[in-house]
């Protein structure tokens, strides 16, 4: 079982307090992370990465209520997590929409869970895909659109229902390099125009340093927090400064 604290032991908008998880099966235990501790804030966009197998997506998916922890908690906002909520916003590679709902229908899945009127219902989602630039194609389904479209799909939905935090497993990880360089911007014009704080997994280093404002290394199996970076960058970067190369040659050695 998760430990519980009494009280959150540092400030922060997400706190991971020494999360410990073990998987166990034929009688035999493996850990996949070990008293992983850090804290975002509100409003920042911080990225987890680390080589396979340091348990990148074992704490997202605690974070995000879908894993429970062996001991340790995540809190948000002071409240231990307990499961998913709408207070966090999903998007992961699989694109995971409908294919016999339509975009707008499949942006609207979130809302119909909560108390909004039909009217007002469309009218937020149809927000969301002017937001990020599919509202030209509201009535197509996905099997109509490209990968880079799809997963904006996705972010639009996890926006839809206006959560707090967003969380992010290597969305863009299964698309092209150009793709992936237009939605780094698309998502941090969203991050600035929205202010959600933004937790996103990458095992792209480029990808770290293009968009965070603070990186997490896990290395190690179990994994477990090496160094926490913060990229003192101004917006928007470029990979060819030589500060941005010191950064990612920074990361690298710390994954390794």
């Amino acid at each position: 079982m998760a430990r519980m604290s009494d009280t959150q032991p540092t400030d922060g908008k997400i706190v991971v307090d020494t999360i410990t998880k073990e998987f166990t099966s034929d009688s035999k235990t493996v850990t996949a992370l070990r008293d992983v501790d850090f804290a975002v804030e509100e409003g920042e966009f911080v990225c987890i990465v680390g080589a396979s197998g340091a348990g990148k997506t074992t704490l997202f998916r605690i974070i995000a209520g879908l894993e429970t922890a062996t001991s340790g908690t995540v809190w948000l906002d002071g409240e231990p997590v307990d499961g998913p909520g709408m207070d966090r916003g999903m998007v992961f590679q699989e694109y995971g929409l409908f294919p016999w709902r339509t975009v707008l229908g499949n942006v609207l899945f979130g809302l119909e869970q909560g108390d909004l009127d039909a009217p007002a219902r469309d009218a937020r989602a149809r927000e969301m895909l002017e937001l990020v630039g599919l509202e030209d194609v509201a009535d197509s389904y996905p099997k109509e659109l490209s990968g880079g479209m799809k997963q904006r799909v996705g972010i639009a939905r996890a926006l839809a229902v206006d959560p707090e935090i967003l969380l992010m497993d290597e969305p863009f990880g299964s698309l092209d390099a150009q793709t992936k360089d237009l939605l780094h911007g698309e998502l941090l014009e969203i991050w600035a125009e929205t202010g959600k704080t933004v937790l996103f997994v990458t095992h792209d280093v480029d990808e770290a340093v293009t968009l965070a404002d603070r990186v997490v290394v896990l290395t190690g199996s179990p994994g477990s927090v090496h160094e926490i970076v913060e990229v003192d960058l101004d917006r928007p970067r470029s990979r060819r400064d030589d500060a941005f190369a010191e950064y990612e040659q920074r990361l690298r050695d710390a994954i390794q």
